[in-house]
């Protein structure tokens, strides 16, 4: 038997308790023992801990277990200064002072204790139970041959860890998504079928590959989806995808939170740190409001676009990273750059493929999906029940103009459920309007008979007449001489904002004139083809 048999046996797994069987067969084919069993000791908890066994075929499980008593100090320093030495020990652990404390039980006459070297984290220890015609030859076998246990161990105790952190940020990522009710990070994009289907046609096109992409669009209108819907269906979907305000950031640390720092590099700089770029190497990083960012550090931003290459504050030595820009900002980067504001180079690289984002009340054919969905996801929060619009509620959706975009929607929704005590929806309350008056059928035409036609010289037209009414008093008088209602509304809405020169909210504007909701009049203004900049431009 080789050394490197040992060597292979054990690295067929990660993990000591699946590659230990396998590893016993290959030691007792050359020295005669009958079971292994590695422990940890934990001089914190003043014992040992079992991390793995293994016993050949037919051989009595031993009832190997932590001793009766823990470790006194005495007996600690004796074990740890036994094992910085590095002596295999053998015997009877009835009548050795360091066997009885790692093997308790009393069957066991002939045992080996081979201290495991490891990184430093972990005090390692493999048991051998002897067999018979066990020799001192074979006791020096065993401490050449136990010597690949050693990273073995190490590498057992970081697989555990590492399946630990797993486990605790999962339970964590659970509590959140509960909390948030969502049943993943990334969830389908709400609209991608319909208002926003030709974004989504671009994140098609451009997710595959590494290219920066920049998207435009209104606070609130749903940038930071979309970044992350670019991250999904990307190659780095398995990888990081951060996110980074540029514009919460004080403009003395954007160094240090982007490129990370070396410890001392400044006052407070306790310990090194890497940046936001080092954290999401191999995936993607969300720059939002990037226009924000200062000059010098769009300089660094650019180089890191051009080669890859960082340095951390302080720091001498450049730092390769592998990260997939995804910027957004609600600002016109190529009048900035234009203006001396914004790099101009910068722009062309983050510009490589720009996506526009339209506001919401370019879209209106998304706010009943997104306000089912917003719905949806109050009621079960507050009330633990589904919420759902009525057509009312929106009908009065579509008819806000959305300043806020769906970051407004989603808080109205919210709003709109806590008024309703999360078992219904009071969205009149919610936007704040009043509730609309029922709409009262016209009149049905009334003919006018022959004998009350009046002459064409007694029926000169009103010098009040509206120019957009032209219609003339001939042979005939009928309701069909008289203005349509939207005809009417308009103006009657023209000359509020004539009064007002074109302003609409706040005190003495034309919506507390007319005595309705600010955002009622704009919707009406809307369908009207009416513009308020007109009647400003008009007294200007």
């Amino acid at each position: 038997m080789k050394e490197q048999d040992v060597w292979r046996a054990l690295s067929r797994f990660p993990d000591l308790e699946r590659s230990l069987p396998g590893t016993l067969e290959v030691l007792a084919s050359a020295v005669p023992i009958e079971a292994v069993v590695v422990v940890t000791l934990e001089f914190e908890s003043m014992g040992p801990r079992r991390v793995a066994d293994a016993r050949l075929p037919g051989v009595a499980a031993h009832a190997w277990a932590a001793p009766p008593r823990s470790w006194d100090a005495v007996q600690a320093d004796r074990l740890r200064g036994w094992h910085r030495a590095r002596v295999v020990r053998r015997g009877d652990p009835a009548h050795d002072q360091v066997l009885r404390l790692l093997w308790p039980e009393s069957g066991v006459r002939d045992l080996v204790a081979v201290p495991l070297r490891d990184d430093g984290q972990g005090a390692g220890v493999a048991l051998l139970v002897a067999g018979g015609g066990f020799s001192p030859d074979h006791e020096a076998r065993c401490a050449a041959l136990l010597d690949p246990l050693g990273p073995a161990y190490a590498t057992d105790r970081r697989f555990h860890e590492l399946n630990r952190l797993r486990e605790t940020l999962e339970a964590d990522k659970r509590a959140l998504l509960t909390r948030l009710d969502r049943q993943d990070i990334v969830e389908e994009v709400v609209g991608a079928d319909a208002g926003l289907a030709p974004v989504m046609e671009k994140v098609g096109q451009v997710a595959p590959t590494d290219v920066p992409v920049l998207i435009f669009g209104e606070t609130g209108a749903g940038k930071e989806v979309v970044a992350r819907a670019v991250h999904a269906r990307s190659r780095r979907a398995r990888g990081p995808m951060l996110r980074v305000n540029c514009g919460a950031i004080p403009s003395g640390l954007v160094d240090s939170e982007l490129f990370g720092h070396e410890r001392g590099s400044f006052t407070g700089a306790v310990a090194s740190r890497p940046g936001w770029f080092e954290r999401a190497d191999g995936g993607t990083l969300f720059l939002d409001e990037v226009a924000e960012l200062p000059l010098d550090a769009q300089v660094r931003l650019l180089r890191i676009l051009q080669d890859g290459v960082l340095e951390r504050v302080g720091g001498t030595r450049p730092i390769h990273v592998d990260v997939r820009i995804v910027a957004a900002t609600h600002r016109n980067l190529e009048d900035m750059a234009r203006e001396g504001r914004f790099r101009q180079d910068l722009w062309y690289r983050l510009s490589v493929f720009p996506v526009y984002l339209p506001p919401l009340r370019e879209r209106p054919r998304d706010i009943p999906e997104l306000a089912a969905h917003f719905a949806a996801r109050a009621g079960k929060r507050l009330g633990g029940v589904a919420l759902v619009p009525s057509a009312a509620d929106l009908e009065l959706l579509l008819a806000y103009d959305w300043p806020g975009n769906v970051r407004e929607l989603a808080a109205v929704i919210e709003r709109a459920a806590i008024l309703g005590d999360g078992k219904s929806l009071d969205i009149p309350k919610a936007l704040g309007t009043r509730p609309p008056r029922p709409s009262i059928p016209p009149p049905a035409p009334v003919a006018i008979p022959a004998s009350s036609r009046l002459p064409e010289a007694s029926a000169p037209l009103s010098s009040q007449r509206s120019s957009q009414c032209p219609q003339r008093l001939s042979g005939e008088v009928g309701l069909s001489a008289l203005p349509s209602l939207d005809d009417a509304i308009r103006e009657h809405i023209s000359s509020a904002l004539s009064l007002t020169r074109g302003r609409i909210e706040g005190r003495g504007g034309a919506a507390e004139i007319l005595a309705v909701n600010p955002h009622t009049l704009r919707s009406r203004m809307r369908r009207l083809g009416l513009r308020w900049a007109r009647f400003r431009e008009s007294t200007g």
